[in-house]
């Protein structure tokens, strides 16, 4: 067993590598490679493989499998027949070494409690603070438009009733 922790221990990064390239750079491929290996510690033969240098091999095939089979047990895991469980898009480049800005945070909970206050105002208030959230979900004007019904341009002299409200 330790050669096999040792032969997963040096090849972690190209493991990971050979998955983003084999799920041809999935958001999945990462879990895909945590989930071939662990599969692979329990795998009766990987010591014989990681001995006769056939585990990197032997690992390509089962990452192939488990991402592109409707079958393996990785889709009927994680997958439910359909359904990938992600994160959020704006979450896939996130730098978890950033540091913690306590100013950051302290002004993050200053505008939610202006959007709680906003909201419980009056209706007028309580529009912009709905439609500030929708913005910082969806910010492109015009697909907001569409949500919302707000025209998008100047009409009749009007201003941008969208640009106003958000901003």
């Amino acid at each position: 067993m330790k050669t096999l922790n040792r032969f997963l221990t040096d090849n972690y990064d190209d493991i990971v590598l050979m998955s983003k390239k084999i799920c041809r750079g999935s958001h999945e491929s990462e879990e895909v490679a945590h989930f071939v290996m662990s599969e692979f510690i329990e795998h009766e033969r990987a010591t014989e493989l990681v001995e006769a240098n056939r585990g990197m091999n032997f690992l390509s095939g089962m990452i192939h499998r488990s991402y592109h089979s409707s079958t393996s047990r990785y889709h009927t895991i994680y997958r439910q027949k359909g359904r990938v469980h992600e994160l959020n898009q704006k979450h896939y480049n996130r730098q978890d070494n950033d540091t913690y800005s306590i100013e950051q945070d302290n002004a993050t909970e200053a505008i939610q409690g202006v959007l709680e206050d906003m909201e419980a105002g009056s209706i007028e208030l309580w529009f912009r603070a709905t439609l500030f959230r929708m913005y910082l979900k969806e910010d492109n004007f015009s697909e907001l438009s569409r949500q919302t019904k707000i025209p998008r341009t100047k009409s009749s002299g009007r201003s941008n009733a969208l640009y106003t409200t958000t901003t």
